[in-house]
Order: C-alpha cells, then sequence, then structure tokens
C-alpha cells in the first residue's frame, strides 16, 4: 500500500493491529457507548483515543512510523467505523428489545415501528 507507510508484511500487520485489534477495541467501545444511553458524537472521541493506542502499537510492536498523518487518517477511518458500526448495533438492539411492543427490527442498523411497511428509523 503506497498511500500507508509500513514496513515489510505491511498489509498483513494493518489487517493485524488495525483492522483486527483496533476493529475489535472500537466495536467493543461503541457498543458500550450505546449499552449506556451515552450521545453518538461520543463514538467518535473513543475513536480517536483508540486510534492513538492502534499507531503506538504499530510503532512500537513493529517499528513503523509514529507520527504519519496519512497513517493515523486511515486508521482513524478504520477505528471510527468500526464504533460507529458498534454503536448503532447496539442502539438497535436496545430498541427492539426494551420497546418490543413498538419496535422490530429492520436490518442490520434499522429498526422500525411495528405494522409500518419497510420504513426503517433510527
Amino acid at each position: 500500500m503506497s498511500f500507508y507507510e509500513t514496513g515489510d508484511n505491511g498489509l498483513w500487520i494493518f489487517l493485524l493491529v488495525t483492522v483486527l485489534m483496533g476493529g475489535a477495541a472500537a466495536h467493543a467501545a461503541g457498543s458500550a457507548i450505546a449499552a449506556t444511553w451515552r450521545p453518538p458524537w461520543q463514538v467518535f472521541g473513543a475513536a480517536l483515543l483508540l486510534t492513538f493506542a492502534v499507531r503506538f502499537f504499530h510503532y512500537a510492536l513493529f517499528q513503523e512510523p509514529l507520527l504519519s498523518l496519512s497513517n493515523f487518517i486511515i486508521d482513524y477511518i478504520v477505528v471510527a467505523t468500526a464504533c460507529a458500526w458498534g454503536y448503532r448495533m447496539m442502539r438497535v438492539r436496545q430498541m427492539v428489545h426494551q420497546y418490543p411492543w413498538a419496535y422490530e427490527r429492520a436490518g442490520l442498523f434499522w429498526w422500525r415501528r411495528k405494522g409500518t411497511p419497510h420504513q426503517p428509523r433510527g
């Protein structure tokens, strides 16, 4: 990946550290933020902090550049996306389980009022 500064085995390291480890941590953080009924903007702050940790792991474990803006942006996009997915999936689960008389699942990221035809909400 020419736009992502890395050493040998760069793709595998990116997949392991950023996507797998950072994504799993971000998904858990997004779920925790939603589970405590906090506002969605907090997802992006949590993703920012997790991205700093991901960049540090790249630096400390694999001698990759710590202060690379392009790497940071790419890592943030991946981590923030995973965090937002975790948040959204938990919020849908909450709405469907806490208000079963009013809402039903309309997909992985959506819910709808019971009795309404194919109009996702949320």
